[in-house]
């Protein structure tokens, strides 16, 4: 779904769009807020009304893992990062671990 498709669906499904836009974080800016949004937008039919907390708990995954670095189980990584295929960040920050940053010190 790329950005032009997720405002095609939010104007042929007001009343979801509108319910998703209700789960924004008040800290998120546009740009983390605008991903998750696709990410959620993506996968909301999979799941049924009672899992929602589930699939905003896996967006949530994959953004900090995306815009912060927060690091997860490889399983879980790997089931959010599935469920964002296609899904494209621009200029997405880029973290390296303890142990990559020691490696280029020569510890």
């Amino acid at each position: 779904m790329a950005a032009t498709d997720v405002q095609e669906f939010i104007q042929q499904n007001r009343a979801l769009a509108d319910q998703v836009e209700n789960h924004r974080g008040i800290s998120e800016t546009n740009k983390q807020w605008d991903a998750r949004r696709e990410f959620v937008l993506r996968n909301i039919n999979e799941f049924e009304e009672a899992q929602i907390d589930q699939l905003l708990a896996l967006s949530m995954v994959w953004a900090n893992n995306v815009f912060m670095g927060c690091r997860y189980n490889t399983e879980l990584l790997d089931k959010v990062n599935e469920m964002a295929d296609g899904i494209v960040v621009e200029d997405a920050p880029v973290f390296q671990t303890r142990e990559e940053i020691m490696k280029k010190v020569g510890r």
